[in-house]
């Protein structure tokens, strides 16, 4: 087995390669003058397994014309069998037609994916499990919510309890508040007026308590400001946000620290700062 590194996944690549204790190549990349890409795979991959690690994650569309650059090439290098590792999957949320003439992305970039020569995939919480079926080639989405879940626990955190930003997040709430052995609820919406919603949870008292918001993906972070709001207000003692991935998106990082989250824990999918949790054993452990 060879793991190839995507330029944006060159960390979670070598931790990857080290767990499998495979080969790692790491491909040469530039740009020409007029912005197209080059890739070379400095390595031999005849009639092995490989696995290309590249998530596409911003900027999403030279990112995933990498992946699938390097999914062609190692398949006309003669590769056995290729995986595609795509930690963080994009387009992966416009997964059904929400208003009419809309395209259904997440179906263009699957067939993209298996075209160019992926085998299977590899993901992480992918924003809905049913996009599997709109890929042709197996599809694995893993889940790091187990794995935030013992990071957190060795934070001690006081008398801790997990929200989801939603009903649709509870799920995710009770696999972390699981490690932990915490409590666990989710963020209830309740409109007041038409311009005016508040978010509380749904049963749970958080006076006192350090409160760990939970979600797949935090992206402006909007909903975790306004719900950190809240939970100030209704006594939290500390609130923090943990996610697979760490979008981050317009200033998102310091709107959240000035709301009062005093520490955002995401994993490696998208490599930052805030990449506190590995999920190259969960991947490794997958193709065991």
């Amino acid at each position: 087995m060879i793991v190839v590194a995507g330029s944006v996944s060159q960390k979670l690549a070598s931790r990857l390669a080290k767990e499998l204790k495979s080969e790692l190549i790491i491909p040469e990349t530039k740009r020409f003058p007029d912005g197209e890409i080059y890739i070379r795979l400095p390595g031999e991959v005849k009639q092995k397994h490989v696995l290309v690690v590249q998530s596409t994650c911003a900027p999403q569309n030279d990112n995933l014309m990498e992946l699938l650059f390097m999914l062609d090439l190692t398949k006309n290098l003669g590769a056995r069998k290729v995986t595609a590792v795509v930690p963080y999957l994009a387009y992966a949320r416009q997964d059904k037609r929400f208003k009419p003439g809309e395209a259904v992305s997440i179906k263009t970039v699957s067939k993209l994916i298996a075209r160019a020569g992926a085998d299977e995939l590899i993901t992480v919480d992918v924003h809905e499990s049913k996009s599997k079926r709109d890929f042709s080639i197996p599809l694995r989405n893993l889940t790091a919510m187990p794995l935030l879940g013992i990071c957190l626990k060795k934070m001690k955190l006081k008398n801790p309890v997990v929200l989801g930003g939603d009903q649709g997040s509870e799920n995710r709430a009770q696999i972390v508040a699981s490690k932990m052995g915490a409590d666990a609820d989710y963020l209830e919406k309740r409109r007041l007026t038409p311009t005016k919603v508040v978010m509380t949870p749904k049963s749970l008292d958080v006076r006192g308590r350090d409160v760990v918001i939970v979600d797949d993906i935090i992206s402006t972070g909007g909903t975790v400001v306004e719900a950190t709001k809240i939970l100030k207000r209704q006594g939290a003692r500390k609130v923090y946000a943990a996610c697979t991935h760490a979008v981050l998106a317009g200033g998102a990082e310091k709107n959240l620290a000035a709301a009062g989250v005093v520490k955002i824990i995401a994993t490696d999918t998208i490599e930052k700062k805030v990449s506190l949790v590995s999920v190259a054993p969960l991947i490794a452990h997958s193709l065991g």
